[in-house]
């Protein structure tokens, strides 16, 4: 009702819930209540599967005129109400203001996304540069600094903020945790099984040191095992005590789909239930036109057992009938990576994690807390459960070891800016407010926001530090002959209208690399541009071709652009071509089916169809960008017709 009064009076409004408190009810109503007075509103969420799960949602209100747009995707651009990723719309709010006109609100669902490493200066970017006229609407996890949040936006939209909390959970989490050992156990256990267990351990170690090698004492080590413990007994456990349905956590892939594997043989359904899943996939079979033959699949069968898995690595379409049939009720042990707990409105009777360590980017370390708070939220269904279950399976390094009172009790992980200016967003505010005022960005920054408490000098500091970096960039871009003083020449101007790989484009394009007749040729360049290996190790060598001269005149330019970039003193280099997807390129390009492709896949299937998704967005982006009078126009929209087909085609599964 706050948030409500709050609309109504004319405020934004940032509101921080935990998951399944219902805070997207408030979005909710200022878009039905925009649209009825003829208004405009865009969604914007931080993955792609939440705003197509949007779009759905208001798809099935008649009320409201809703469109899609995300880069894979684009459906009714001219409806009342847009969902669009955050990058849509900060491209549309540097490229074309004008698409604004009319946009009362703009709902920014996961907010705190603004902190992600990589992608949280384009939420940063679109709060401060979003015409003054439009109305935000922000949501978010549970963060501790959430008036810090709400006091910066106030500052740089120049409009009240109603800052909204809630703590309370509709659904109250009880949580447990469970070893090898010890099998489930409360909060209230952990102090005494932890001494026990673990000074057990510590003896057990002395005394097989004691008995090495030459009977000597001391020669030993403690060694705690870091495996999870075998979570057999957990899952009976939880069956029996109809505890289910209820998600695994893992934070590797490769375990989600072991871990199913490993229960294939668990019967989960009863007999009427089973009828029903088997109903459900014939009739997912005919919506999304697949052959009798998948349901054979192991994506199928498992679930007809009640299992499943669901990670990034899997094809879009084999997510998406995860989805639906876990929406059923009918899958009733999902093993699944974190993304399943962004935004998606999912939930289960018991959420469990398979372990608490995970990779962050950098580092493999415990997880933070604000990460388990959005996937314990999952636990508890609303209207349905009393209380929602959260075990936590420690091994005997996580029992000695694991900050678990950090994990369940520590206040969230506060928001931090990630403002750092894209070279396209330079080349689109140098043009629109000139180098003097350049600086303006920065001072608006939550970056700059969240110095004030320094002092003076440091502030100053910070400031020249900020200025020499935007500068050091500015006079790249001169020297390169994107700029010419404050105006973008054609180089430039290319390279503003890109987001992602805008120099690596804009270089190959006007040195003549792109200049060729053969859409094959633009698929593998641009694929190249997007793939990254992920796997550790030494870059993998470029498979021999009947294209390693092209491959080479596009290594040797983006060499020449990462050189003068570095010698600029500049960090962050224009990522290098990435030659590993080229033979699957190749034979995608040349007609061959997924399947036929599948047994080069060293990558999973999902992250190969995303690379070639990317590649078709990028090329469509490039095209929009250049004249149509060039040759390699035409030559772009051949090889996007070639390389957007079957699973490529995500505006096909869209409108399934």
């Amino acid at each position: 009702m706050t948030a409500v009064e709050a609309i109504e009076a004319g405020s934004d409004v940032l509101v921080s819930a935990p998951t399944g408190a219902g805070k997207t009810l408030v979005a909710e109503f200022a878009i039905l209540d925009a649209v009825k007075r003829g208004k405009r509103c865009i969604y914007t969420a931080p993955i792609k599967a939440l705003s197509n799960q949007k779009f759905h949602d208001f798809q099935a209100n008649p009320e409201i005129d809703v469109g899609l747009m995300t880069g894979d995707v684009t459906i009714r651009p001219q409806a009342q109400v847009l969902v669009m990723t955050t990058e849509i719309l900060r491209n549309a709010i540097f490229e074309d203001s004008g698409a604004l006109d009319g946009v009362e609100f703009v709902v920014f669902d996961e907010v705190h996304f603004m902190d992600d490493p990589e992608r949280g200066t384009v939420w940063e970017e679109s709060l401060i540069f979003a015409p003054p006229q439009v109305r935000f609407i922000s949501l978010s996890a549970t963060i501790p600094n959430l008036e810090e949040v709400g006091q910066w936006l106030e500052e740089i939209r120049e409009r009240p903020v109603a800052v909204i909390r809630e703590e309370r959970r509709p659904v109250p989490l009880e949580h447990r945790f469970y070893t090898e050992r010890r099998g489930s156990f409360g909060v209230e256990d952990l102090d005494r099984i932890r001494r026990r267990d673990t000074s057990k351990k510590s003896e057990r170690d002395s005394q097989r040191s004691g008995r090495g090698r030459g009977g000597r004492r001391g020669g030993g080590r403690s060694e705690l095992d870091s495996r999870s413990p075998k979570p057999g007994p957990l899952f009976d456990e939880l069956e029996e005590s109809q505890l289910l349905p209820a998600l695994i956590f893992s934070f590797s892939r490769k375990d989600c789909e072991r871990l199913a594997r490993a229960n294939h043989r668990r019967a989960l359904l009863s007999k009427e239930e089973s009828a029903r899943m088997e109903e459900l996939q014939e009739e997912l079979l005919v919506k999304y036109e697949l052959d009798r033959e998948f349901l054979s699949s192991e994506v199928l069968s498992l679930a007809r057992r009640g299992v499943g898995y669901h990670h990034a690595g899997m094809l879009p379409l084999h997510k998406e009938l995860v989805e639906q049939m876990f929406t059923s009720g009918l899958l009733r042990l999902l093993f699944t990576t974190e993304t399943f707990a962004l935004g998606i409105n999912m939930p289960a009777r018991t959420v469990a994690f398979s372990g608490l360590r995970k990779f962050d980017g950098v580092n493999f370390d415990y997880m933070r807390r604000r990460d388990f708070l959005q996937m314990a939220g999952r636990a508890g269904r609303q209207g349905i459960d009393t209380e929602g279950l959260v075990y936590l399976m420690l091994s005997e390094r996580d029992l000695a070891q694991a900050p678990l009172d950090r994990i369940l009790n520590a206040e969230p992980e506060p928001i931090t800016s990630r403002f750092k200016l894209s070279w396209s967003s330079l080349l689109h505010l140098v043009s629109h407010l000139g180098r003097e005022r350049l600086p303006e960005a920065w001072d608006k920054s939550f970056a700059n926001f969240q110095t004030r408490e320094r002092t003076p000098k440091t502030l100053r500091r910070e400031r020249r530090r900020q200025g020499a970096r935007v500068n050091a960039r500015l006079n790249v871009l001169e020297d390169m002959g994107y700029l010419s003083g404050d105006e973008p020449t054609p180089r430039g101007l290319l390279a503003r209208a890109l987001n992602g790989f805008e120099l690596q484009v804009t270089e190959l394009l006007f040195r003549g690399v792109l200049e060729c007749e053969e859409p094959t040729t633009l698929a593998v360049i641009f694929s190249a541009l997007i793939y990254e290996d992920r796997r550790p190790g030494p870059p993998r060598r470029t498979p021999k071709s009947p294209y390693s001269s092209i491959i080479s005149q596009v290594d040797s330019t983006l060499r020449k652009l990462r050189m003068r970039i570095s010698d600029a003193d500049i960090d962050d280099l224009p990522k290098r071509a990435d030659w590993g997807l080229t033979p699957i390129v190749i034979e995608w390009m040349n007609g061959a089916s997924f399947e036929e492709i599948q047994e080069r896949f060293e990558a999973g299937p999902g992250d190969v169809c995303r690379s070639l998704r990317m590649t078709v967005q990028l090329m469509r982006q490039v095209r929009r960008a250049i004249d149509p009078d060039w040759d390699i126009y035409h030559v772009l929209g051949d090889a996007i017709e070639a390389m957007d087909r079957d699973e490529v085609d995500a505006r096909r599964q869209m409108e399934s």
